[in-house]
């Protein structure tokens, strides 16, 4: 099985090789201006921004508060696994 993680070009990505060799995974990097290439990324910042708005202090969530939508976004049903 193939394993592949699309990245953003953002510098916190820059240590992307490291991370490819530990999962074993290829790793490419989406085109700027481009979410299409990022699709379930841009879903899940949908999910959080439906409870969290932007521009909202993320720093100052509780750990309850994180785990709680932790659960919300790995329990949704999603059409790509055959939920």
């Amino acid at each position: 099985m193939i394993c592949t993680i699309t990245l953003d070009n953002g510098g916190e990505f820059a240590a992307h090789k490291k991370v490819s060799e530990a999962l074993n995974a290829e790793v490419f990097f989406a085109k700027p201006y481009a979410s299409y290439q990022r699709g379930t990324n841009e879903n899940t910042h949908g999910i959080i921004r439906r409870i969290w708005p932007k521009k909202m202090a993320l720093g100052d969530l509780t750990e309850a508060e994180i785990r709680e939508t932790e659960w919300l976004i790995n329990t949704i049903p999603r059409k790509v696994l055959g939920g």
